[in-house]
C-alpha cells in the first residue's frame, strides 16, 4: 500500500507560512489515518551544495519503491533534471510559489531557477499548489498542463476574535512574516515614515534568519527613520506568542511584493481584524473588500494613505473588523486542504482518501 513520504528541506519547525502549511498536512494526515511521514532534506535548498544534492538523492533512493515522494517546492524547484527524472514515477511536487519569483534574486539567478523548476516540474506525476494564482503561473510560465495541478488553498483554524490593544488613540499595527525582501518591509517603513504625525505602533513578527543582511538593513532603516521607539521587531515567535500578538492588534498590515497565497491574511481575518494589504497574491484578492483596503505592491504612498485612513478612523476600523469576523466562518479548513493534497498524491494508487 502506498504511503506519502513528505520531503522537506531545512527546519520544519521554523515559524514560516510554508513550513506551517507542511506541518499541518502531516498533522491532518496522522489524524485521518493516512500513512505519511516526514523526510528531512538538507537545509541548503534552494541553493543546494553538491553534498546536499548527493544526500538528497541517497535519502530518496532509500524510500520504499511504492512510496509517493511529495517534495516541497523549496527543494524541488532546485532539483537538477537528472535527479527529478530518476524518481519521476513517484514524485508529486508541492509548490507554494515558484522559486524564481522570490524578490531579490539577480536576473541570472532568476533565469536559472526558472529553468531548473520548469525542467523539474516536467517530471512530476502531479503537482499541488496553494492558490489558483500559482496554478495559472505554472500553466502560463512553466508549461505545466492543467490536469496535473491540484489546488489546495491553505486552511484556517477557528480563532477567538481579537480584543485589540484597548488604546484607541494609538492603535497597534501588526505584520507577520519572515524578514526577507519579498515581504516589502522596507516599503512599509517608508510608508510609515511619512505619517509620523499620526499615532500608531507597529510590531513585525518574523525571523531574520533567512536573509540576515536584509534584516540588518531593515533595522538600520528603522533607526535612520527615527522609528526605533515605534516599530518592534520580535524575531520569530512561537504559536502562543503569535496568537497573543494577533489578539492585541487593532489593524493588520501586509506589504508583500508577491505571495503564492498569504496565509497570514486569513489568520488575521479569522480573528476579525481590519486589514491593509498589497494586492500581492490570491489571499489578498480573495479578502472581502468590506474587511480590507488593498493597494498596489511597492507603492509606499498608497500604503501610507490606506494606513493613515484607518489609523485615524476607529469607527471605520470597527466596521471593517465586523466584516472580517463575519467572513471568518466561510474560510476553508485544514482537513479539506490535507484531503486535496493526499488525493493528488494517492489518486493513482489503490488507497482511498477521506
Amino acid at each position: 500500500m502506498s504511503s506519502i513520504v513528505f520531503a522537506i528541506p531545512g527546519d520544519i519547525d521554523a515559524p514560516t507560512g510554508g513550513y506551517g502549511y507542511d506541518r499541518r498536512l502531516l498533522q491532518e494526515w496522522h489524524e485521518a489515518g493516512i500513512e505519511a511521514r516526514h523526510l528531512a532534506l538538507p537545509g541548503s535548498f534552494p541553493f543546494p551544495t553538491d553534498a546536499g544534492l548527493a544526500t538528497t538523492e541517497r535519502l530518496l533512493a532509500a524510500t520504499a519503491a511504492d512510496d509517493i515522494l511529495l517534495i516541497d517546492g523549496l527543494a524541488y524547484g532546485a532539483f537538477p533534471e537528472a535527479l527529478a527524472a530518476r524518481f519521476a514515477d513517484r514524485i508529486v511536487a508541492l509548490v507554494h510559489h515558484p522559486l524564481a519569483l522570490e524578490t531579490g534574486h539577480s536576473p541570472e539567478m532568476t533565469e536559472a531557477l526558472c529553468r531548473s523548476e520548469t525542467l523539474a516540474l516536467r517530471h512530476a506525476r502531479a503537482i499541488a499548489v496553494t492558490s489558483l494564482a500559482t496554478r495559472h503561473i505554472l500553466e502560463a510560465e512553466f508549461g505545466v498542463p492543467t490536469d496535473k495541478i491540484a489546488v489546495a488553498i491553505p486552511g484556517t483554524d477557528p480563532a477567538p476574535r481579537a480584543k485589540g490593544s484597548g488604546n484607541g488613540e494609538t492603535p497597534n499595527l501588526l505584520a507577520v512574516g519572515s524578514l526577507i525582501p519579498r515581504k516589502g518591509y522596507d516599503i512599509l517603513v517608508a510608508a510609515l515614515s511619512t505619517i509620523t504625525d499620526h499615532r500608531w505602533r507597529l510590531t513585525i513578527a518574523g525571523s531574520p534568519d533567512h536573509a540576515p543582511a536584509m534584516a540588518a538593513e531593515l533595522r538600520d532603516g528603522i533607526a535612520r527613520a527615527g522609528l526605533a521607539e515605534r516599530i518592534l521587531l520580535t524575531g520569530g515567535v512561537q504559536t502562543g506568542r503569535l496568537a497573543q500578538l494577533y489578539d492585541e492588534a487593532d489593524l493588520f498590515v501586509m506589504s508583500s511584493f508577491y505571495e503564492g497565497y498569504g496565509m497570514v491574511l486569513t489568520e488575521a481575518l479569522a480573528r476579525g481584524l481590519p486589514i491593509v494589504t498589497t494586492l500581492s497574491g490570491a489571499g489578498a484578492e480573495a479578502l472581502p473588500d468590506a474587511a480590507a483596503l488593498k493597494v498596489p505592491p511597492g507603492d509606499a504612498a498608497a500604503l501610507a494613505k490606506a494606513l493613515a485612513r484607518l489609523i485615524d478612523a476607529p469607527a471605520e476600523r470597527r466596521q471593517r473588523a465586523d466584516a472580517a469576523w463575519a467572513a471568518a466562518g466561510d474560510l476553508p479548513r485544514w482537513s479539506e486542504t490535507a484531503r486535496i493534497v493526499a488525493e493528488a498524491c494517492l489518486r493513482d494508487s489503490s488507497r482511498k482518501v477521506g
